[in-house]
Formats: structure tokens, C-alpha cells, sequence
């Protein structure tokens, strides 16, 4: 038996390595099963290349469990390692010093730093006492040993028994640890952490991975339904996904994976860590804000890249330049797919738009160069639920909905219900109306206002139907009031509106108009609507609204030709107020009664 000391500089490298370097405890799981894979892999690679010519026989690696004796065993048939091997790779950790070597590596950037010294084994010892590994080299001839360590740097290393090439780890659990010889506590962290590794993992004589994701295939080799099994192991709770796309890059850099569109409900209350980061196959993690733009993160998915920078325990990722071509190749690939769809199937991606409407706009605000394709594929609808791509719909209502200054605007309403005077009376004047009522309509409206020349947006209840979008043309001098009869009106209303926040004001719209009707000013409307969703602070501001009197419909006619009609003005505005669901309490209550009481005098 040989004993001897870990060539470490500091007296004990295993507490900086449980308490700093390791995010996660339950990590260590997938760090060992991670070297057992590694050591299969190689055999295969030597298997292929001639320099092993043995059986390869069953690969599988076995994870196991003993209650009575306290161990957690991860075991393979890989590589195996001699005498020399195990001193080389276990027993040099030739660092001047652990706070150094964290110092120098804990932000070390690229995958070859990933296994170096062994540290990936050394995780052990955050949840075991003593560790044992039993190992036999592949080559011929070669004897077994067994190295043993108690988790300070002095360790034993003797001959041992083992039938066939292959390791055998062998965890002696600490007894403030015994969560780990938990069958079910074993199999969430292997589930969660080595599903999709490349050599059949068993457990519990169960194979609990998927060797072969669909990932990293060819899409020509796939299905639909390959799509969707995949989507459903992942998001078992979900409804079908809406589309999907498969990244397939090997240049610049290495990435495989599949993005899904998911329903996405139109209040953006999206389920952030949906989207699973994986290196060669390894569950890396699920938080991806530094690969995936923020938009992005509505989907949901798998993304694999062997070029991904992480530190040294594979738990973070590392900012650099390759990050940010990731990400930008992802929203690329994201845009063209979309667009795709629309090209192949306008159809179906008009059925599908509602759902997908949040995902594009949050995209198109967030991302310019997202923004510049999307307008190829960004539809809007209008209240008869047709859809026109943005350049469509310019053409479609250039011809009827271009102001006197040359300004094409779009009317749109955000409650086709609440609005629907106002809708119809632009439609009475053959005006087209959008259908804008999502939560993030306010901030894309302004966006694409911004960027377009001559062009506004109006919502239907900004002003009356013959200032929304104001003509050159000559005025109907019929049913005009007098100077003082107009005043007279004004005067009565201003009796009855006692709120301050209601201005009166005197329109000649058409007699076939409601006598009197409540408009919002689009500018300081939209301002309110975009403080509620993401913050102008203008909650303090009071709102604004107009109370507009028509001069020209018969009832208004009769109450400026003849005595003061207050309870007729109050009633006017109090449906005027209720058509708006502002009506409430007292003001409601008092509205009924005067009904009623004007009801029987008739």
C-alpha cells in the first residue's frame, strides 16, 4: 500500500473548494457522471481509431445507491486508469496556492479549462466523507487499484479487484448529507442535470436519459412529432408549442439547439428559466440572460454550444465576444424563421398572430435589428379581422385617411367594446379602425411613429370624427348657432360638470351625432397608457377629458333656443360618462332616479 500527500501548497484545498467554487452542492452528481461519460467517450475514440481492438461491450454508466453501507456509487466501463494514472490525475492539484488558483481560474474562459486538475472530482467532498476509486486501465496487462482519501490532502493508493477496465467512484456520505442516499433526491438531480448526456446513464436498472436529443440531428431526419415529444419532455404541463426552430451553426462557433414558441398570454407574465443551457449535452443552466436577448426569453427550448465560455465549475457563464455573436445569430435565425413561416403559410401565421403578437413587438422594441426585419412579418388587425403587414395597410387607407397636412393616420381603438361610438362614428365617415389592444400596443405605437415620416396614430376617442383626421373641405353652414346661443350652451353645461377634470367644448358635428360625447387627447391618453405599463411616473396626473357638446343635433338646438334645461344637460353628460364606464357610486345612483322621474313626466 502506498500513502502519500496531494501536492497542494495550502494544508486543505477541499473547504475553498465546497464553500467558493461550487454554486450548487447537488453539482457533484453531474461532475462525476460528467468523467464517467468523458472516459467512455475516449474509449470509443480509441475504439475508432484502432488503438483499442478489445469488446466494447455495455457502456452504460450505473449510478446506485447502499442505505446500510452509506455510499453512492458512479461506475463505468470507459477508459479506466493505471497505477500512474491515478496519481498523475487525482493527487497533483500543483497549485502555489488555492486562493491563487481561484484567483487565476474561477473567470478562466474557455472549455479546455473545464476537467483541469480533477476538479470536477474533487466536488465529491462536499457531500462525502471519504471517497474511494476502484479503477483498471483498458491496456492489457493492467492491474486494479484502489485510491482512497478522507478529504484532507493525504490519501492511500493499493492493488484491487476489478473484473473489467472501467472506474468505479465510491462516495462514503457524510451522515449531515444523508439527503443523497435518497433514491428520488439521486434521480431529480440526474434528470435534471444528465437527461440528454451521450451514454446511457441507468439508475435503479432504468435508463434515465435520452443519449440521442433531436438536437443534434439534421432537421431533414425529423418529424413534427419528433418536435413535439421533445417540447413535452421538457414542459410535460404545456400546451403545444406554435412553432419551432432548429439552430444548426458550425462557424464561427458550434451551436446546435431548438427554440419553441410557446403561447404567450397577452398580459407578458412570461415563466423566465425556460430555456435550458446545455455544453456537449451537459445540463449547464437554465438562467440565460447573457446568451439569449431578454426578448428571447419567451421561448422556450434547448440551446447546446461547446463554445459557450463558463468558469471553472461549469456553474456561470463567462461574458465575451462569442456570447454576443450567439446571441445575435439566435435573433437572426429567430427573425428569418418568422419570416419564413409568413412567406410559406400566411394563413396559418395569421391564426397563429394573436398568440405570437407579444413575443414580435417585445422583440421589435427592444432589439433594432430585430425591429428591421420584423416590419416584413408585424401585422396589424383591423376590427373586421383582417390582418395587413404594416406597408399593406399605408396603402390600403393612404387614399381616405390622409390628413390636410399630408399625414396618413391610422385610427385604432384598445376596447372595440368601451370605444364603440366613437368606432362607428368613424367608420360613418369611411374611416378603417385597428384593433391595438395588447399591453404592449401604447410603446410599439410610438416606436413605429417615430420611425415613420408623416405618419400618426390616433385612437378612435381623441377628438371628434371630423378633427381626428382634419380635411380641407368646405363646412356645412346648416344648424349653425349664434355667437350667443353657443355661450348660452356652454354656460349650461359648465352648471352641471362640476368634475375638474372635464372640459367643455362645442363641436358642429353631424345631427345623426350623439349630443354629447367624452374625447381623450391622444397625447397625454397614450402618456397615461404607457405609464401603466412601464412607468412614466404619471399615475399622480390627473386624466383629460373633453366633454363635447354638439351644436348641431336637435336636442342640443331646442335647449339653446328656449329656457335653462339643466337636468337635460346633467343627463347628456351622465350618458355620456356611463357609455365610458365612468359613471359610478352616487353620480350612478342619482342618474337612475332623474331617469326615472323624467321617464314618468312623460
Amino acid at each position: 500500500m502506498e500513502r502519500g500527500n496531494i501536492s497542494v501548497s495550502t494544508e486543505n484545498i477541499f473547504p475553498i473548494i465546497k464553500k467558493s467554487l461550487y454554486s450548487d452542492q447537488e453539482i457533484f452528481l453531474r461532475e462525476l457522471v460528467s468523467n464517467a461519460v468523458d472516459a467512455t467517450q475516449k474509449l470509443n475514440v480509441l475504439a475508432t481509431r484502432g488503438d483499442f481492438t478489445g469488446e466494447l461491450g455495455d457502456l452504460t454508466i450505473r449510478v446506485s445507491i447502499d442505505k446500510e453501507k452509506g455510499t453512492l456509487t458512479v461506475s463505468d466501463s470507459g477508459l479506466g486508469m493505471t497505477d500512474e494514472e491515478v496519481k498523475k490525475y487525482l493527487n497533483v492539484l500543483a497549485f502555489s496556492g488555492a486562493e491563487e488558483f481561484l484567483k487565476k481560474y474561477q473567470d478562466a474562459q474557455g472549455a479546455d479549462i473545464i476537467g483541469k486538475f480533477g476538479l470536477g472530482f474533487y466536488s465529491a467532498f462536499m457531500v462525502a466523507h471519504e471517497v474511494e476509486v476502484v479503477t483498471r486501465s483498458w491496456q492489457e496487462g493492467a492491474q486494479a487499484v484502489r485510491w482512497t482519501c478522507d478529504g484532507t490532502t493525504s490519501y492511500t493508493l493499493e492493488p484491487a479487484e476489478r473484473e473489467h477496465r472501467g472506474t468505479d467512484v465510491i462516495l462514503h456520505v457524510s451522515p449531515d448529507e444523508v439527503e443523497y442516499l435518497e433514491a428520488a433526491r439521486i434521480r431529480h438531480i440526474l434528470e435534471r442535470y444528465c437527461r440528454f448526456l451521450p451514454v446511457e446513464i441507468s439508475f435503479e436498472d432504468e435508463v434515465i436519459n435520452n443519449p440521442h436529443p433531436i438536437w443534434k440531428k439534421a432537421p431533414t431526419e425529423l418529424e413534427d412529432k419528433d418536435y413535439l415529444d421533445l417540447f413535452h419532455e421538457l414542459y410535460p404541463a404545456d400546451e403545444d408549442p406554435l412553432f419551432w426552430i432548429h439552430l444548426n451553426v458550425d462557424f464561427p462557433f458550434n451551436l446546435t439547439g431548438i427554440l419553441f414558441f410557446p403561447k404567450i398570454r397577452q398580459d407578458i407574465d412570461p415563466r423566465r428559466n425556460t430555456i435550458q443551457l446545455y455544453s456537449r449535452q451537459v445540463f449547464i443552466t437554465d438562467e440565460v440572460s447573457q446568451v439569449v436577448p431578454d426578448y428571447l426569453m419567451l421561448l422556450k427550448g434547448v440551446i447546446d454550444s461547446p463554445d459557450i465560455p463558463l468558469n471553472v465549475s461549469r456553474s456561470y457563464l463567462q461574458g465575451d465576444a462569442n456570447v454576443k455573436k450567439i446571441s445575435g445569430y439566435i435573433t437572426r435565425k429567430v427573425a428569418d424563421r418568422l419570416h419564413e413561416i409568413f412567406k410559406e403559410d400566411r394563413a396559418r401565421f395569421e391564426e397563429k398572430w394573436r398568440d405570437i403578437s407579444v413575443f414580435v413587438k417585445y422583440g421589435m422594441l427592444a432589439d433594432e435589428k430585430f425591429a428591421e426585419k420584423a416590419e416584413k412579418f408585424c401585422l396589424v388587425e383591423d376590427i373586421a379581422t383582417r390582418f395587413y403587414t404594416l406597408e399593406e395597410y399605408r396603402d390600403k387607407i393612404k387614399s381616405t385617411q390622409t390628413d390636410k397636412t399630408d399625414n396618413l393616420v391610422h385610427l385604432y381603438t384598445s376596447d372595440r367594446d368601451a370605444q364603440d361610438v366613437f368606432i362607428r362614428a368613424a367608420q360613418s365617415k369611411g374611416y378603417d379602425v385597428l384593433l391595438m389592444n395588447g399591453v404592449l400596443d401604447s410603446h410599439w405605437i410610438g416606436q413605429v411613429e417615430r420611425k415613420a415620416t408623416q405618419t400618426r396614430w390616433v385612437r378612435v376617442d381623441a377628438d371628434t370624427p371630423d378633427k381626428l383626421i382634419p380635411k380641407d373641405e368646405p363646412e356645412d353652414t346648416g344648424l349653425i348657432l349664434t355667437e350667443e346661443q353657443e355661450t348660452r350652451i356652454k354656460e349650461l353645461f359648465r352648471k352641471v360638470v362640476t368634475d375638474q377634470n372635464l372640459t367643455i367644448q362645442t363641436a358642429r358635428l353631424g345631427a345623426e351625432q350623439l349630443p354629447v360625447t367624452l374625447t381623450r387627447p391622444e397625447f397625454m391618453r397614450r402618456m397615461r397608457d404607457m405609464s401603466a405599463t412601464g412607468g412614466y411616473g404619471l399615475d399622480s396626473i390627473p386624466d383629460m377629458i373633453n366633454v363635447v357638446v354638439n351644436t348641431r343635433h336637435p336636442l342640443v338646438q331646442r335647449m339653446a333656443e328656449g329656457d335653462q334645461h339643466e337636468d337635460t344637460a346633467r343627463q347628456l353628460v351622465d350618458l355620456a360618462l356611463l357609455a365610458q364606464q365612468m359613471l359610478t357610486g352616487k353620480a350612478l345612483t342619482e342618474f337612475i332616479h332623474r331617469s326615472v322621474s323624467m321617464i314618468g313626466e312623460n
